[in-house]
């Protein structure tokens, strides 16, 4: 069959213990049945690890999944990773922070997710993921925030959020569409009309059909759909 795109596929839950792989299983299923090469993976979470863990051990997968490329046919030239909430935050994160070759990505599939943490200054998910408030770590809120690092440089993103998000506010959305747009980096925004975070990921599935379309375009080369109606950048 040859060697196939790769996606690493990240789980939510607020970046604490609570977050599992399985909620991200019929996604990697969804990918897997277009034929991808998924990696489901797990990483380090508050309250006993804090901000850049998950990040350090989402970039030793992606290393690992070039490292064992020849093995389960992937194709190393197109890995891409998909999150939702906090894991669309992580997913963001590594797609927009600098780095080697082998651990930069391809495309991002960012859903739900959290974008300019300064939006949440005294969140109580926030200050265990970071270790305070905004008022006594502003940097690091900064740091942390996919929003602060795009540049022209960045893979292709895709963007899905519910408009009733209340965990993440779609502002979120917009704020790194409008980033990514004076960037000049190239994206695609789906609104999930009515939806909010933990709904868009369990009664949505027409945004994750949009995204796996998205990553078909940018790592197989295939044409979008000429009835596409969603909104392109």
């Amino acid at each position: 069959q040859g060697i196939r795109p790769a996606v690493l596929v990240v789980h939510g839950g607020g970046w604490s213990e609570s977050g599992r792989r399985r909620q991200m299983e019929f996604i990697a299923k969804k990918l897997a049945r277009r034929g991808y090469v998924v990696l489901n993976a797990s990483y380090r979470t508050t309250p006993r690890w804090t901000y850049p863990a998950p990040v350090d051990d989402l970039r030793e997968a992606i290393k690992w999944l070039r490292a064992n490329a020849r093995e389960h046919g992937i194709d190393p030239e197109n890995v891409a990773v998909f999150g939702y909430s906090s894991g669309g935050h992580l997913a963001a994160q590594l797609g927009v922070l600098d780095g080697p070759p082998e651990v930069r990505v391809q495309a991002v599939v960012a859903g739900g997710a959290p974008t300019d943490l300064s939006l949440h200054p005294g969140g109580e998910l926030e200050m265990a993921f970071l270790g305070g408030t905004w008022i006594e770590v502003p940097d690091l809120y900064r740091e942390a925030s996919p929003v602060t690092h795009v540049s022209a440089d960045d893979p292709p993103f895709f963007i899905y959020h519910g408009t009733l998000d209340r965990v993440a506010s779609p502002e979120h959305a917009k704020r790194l569409e409008a980033a990514l747009a004076a960037a000049g980096v190239r994206h695609e925004l789906y609104w999930m009309k009515g939806r909010a975070n933990i709904t868009g990921l369990m009664f949505d599935g027409r945004a994750e059909d949009r995204a796996v379309d998205f990553l078909d375009a940018e790592l197989r080369k295939t044409p979008t759909p000429i009835n596409a109606w969603w909104k392109r950048n």
